[in-house]
């Protein structure tokens, strides 16, 4: 039996959000190297200021400096930090009270080693040479050991902020999705059949959504199908690699049970249409892995449109 594939995956995304009038107080100020909490009705001051009063449920209003040094009231090491942590080599997490602040906030401390990380230690913060408004404007360093940053001239408020986020993972495919990337690889479409109701996935699925049992038969479909239904893409976004518009359909394969996801190019977004006629166009086999890339996209056939009645029940 051939080995399954597997492939490292990477998901990840710009989060925009604006952030009111609160944490935009409190991004600004990173920006301008000031750190900004918030006194709270029953008298504490909390770093980061949060949106509501805890206790009365209120806006918060009442804003107050603070310093950017403080104590660390408890910590952990950090020995093998991963993509995306503030620094990369070991550092520790921590809790930081401020002065001028009586809760803390959780963030790292470039210690150095964890033989120099206590409980009570002093910090100061180390911020960035060119500051953003972004909570990794700095960093907490032992207090004493550089020179204390001077504060920003006061720029125009920070109303929103870009979070990229990003999640990697390793996609082990299933037998039968295994055997789909490999015909990929020799230029061939393969699904499954289910032996009960005969219907025909592609992608293949290991069992029959409709009667749950195995689909063993290995079917090879032809390489032209009909546009189900589609949606034209028209808004740029990180990453893309086709300039808008164009097309994002889903394929009925001439024999399959199911449609596959694919692009529609060689023709003006505004001419696709549910019923088109299309065949797929290949990459060059230098290119080819076992990937559905392998595929460029699809083209109009040439072929006259199909009939509704013929794919009505796959949309």
């Amino acid at each position: 039996m051939s080995r399954t594939l597997e492939a490292p995956v990477t998901v990840a995304f710009d989060y925009t959000r604006s952030v009111g009038p609160v944490l935009g107080r409190f991004f600004t100020g990173l920006r301008d190297r000031q750190l900004i909490g918030a006194r709270l009705s029953d008298g504490r001051v909390a770093v980061p200021p949060p949106e509501f009063d805890p206790v009365t449920h209120a806006a918060t209003a009442d804003f107050i400096d603070v310093s950017d040094h403080g104590v660390v009231t408890s910590w952990t090491w950090v020995s093998k930090p991963v993509q995306g942590q503030p620094l990369d080599r070991p550092f520790a997490f921590a809790l930081v009270t401020l002065d001028g602040a009586t809760t803390s906030m959780l963030h790292a401390v470039d210690a150095g080693s964890p033989d120099a990380m206590h409980t009570g230690m002093r910090v100061q913060a180390r911020w960035a040479d060119e500051t953003v408004g972004a909570i990794t404007d700095l960093v907490f360093v032992p207090e004493g050991s550089i020179a204390d940053s001077a504060p920003r001239e006061p720029g125009e408020a920070i109303t929103g902020i870009v979070t990229p986020v990003s999640l990697d993972y390793m996609y082990a495919a299933s037998p039968e999705e295994s055997a789909f990337f490999r015909g990929l690889a020799e230029g061939r479409i393969v699904g499954q059949r289910c032996p009960t109701c005969k219907k025909v996935y592609v992608p293949p699925r290991p069992a029959c959504p409709v009667d749950g049992v195995p689909t063993s038969e290995e079917i090879e479909l032809g390489q032209t199908g009909t546009v189900t239904t589609f949606c034209i893409v028209n808004v740029p976004f990180l990453g893309q690699k086709i300039e808008p518009p164009y097309v994002s359909a889903y394929i009925l394969l001439d024999g399959a049970d199911i449609a596959l996801q694919h692009l529609i190019l060689d023709l003006p977004a505004d001419e696709v249409r549910m019923g088109l006629r299309v065949k797929a166009v290949w990459r060059p086999e230098s290119e080819w892995g076992t990937t559905i890339e392998n595929i460029s996209h699809f083209a109009p056939s040439g072929e006259p449109d199909a009939d509704f009645e013929s794919y009505r029940h796959h949309l």
